[in-house]
């Protein structure tokens, strides 16, 4: 299992956008402990990891984060976008708007995963008020 590759394709997938390894390197120099955590979107995904090298912390961070994408938290009563499962349907035509609109609203230091993150959420929000959700993977 390729636990870092295998997130960064979900997260893709799910038009959540590229994900972020944040590494923190503590401990001197013979002996290092690495601490990763994985942010999706800005928002933290997972427990985190951490480990002897940077490798196995980045591991231990993807394994927890894909968890997390599996068992998402509850619904809670303030979150505004509730846990979907399933493939979205691809409208081009729509997709290419979302992509050009989060482009022109982007901050001037937005990244690229910024601005796919937040197209992924324009293009989800716009599907699901026009009643056309993910459809059941089979």
């Amino acid at each position: 299992m390729n636990a870092k590759g295998d997130l960064i394709a979900r997260a893709i997938t799910l038009g959540l956008g590229t994900p972020v390894f944040e590494v923190t390197p503590q401990g001197p120099p013979h002996e290092p402990l690495f601490r990763v955590t994985v942010r999706v979107g800005g928002e933290v995904l997972g427990q985190g990891g951490e480990g002897r090298s940077k490798r196995d912390a980045e591991r231990m961070a993807a394994e927890s984060a894909l968890k997390a994408l599996d068992d998402p938290a509850p619904t809670r009563a303030d979150d505004p976008q509730p846990q979907v499962t399933g493939r979205w349907p691809i409208y081009s035509v729509v997709l290419e708007a979302a992509l050009e609109t989060a482009a022109e609203f982007a901050d001037d230091d937005a990244t690229l995963d910024d601005v796919r993150a937040q197209a992924a959420r324009l293009y989800r929000d716009l599907l699901t008020e026009l009643g056309h959700g993910p459809e059941a993977e089979e």
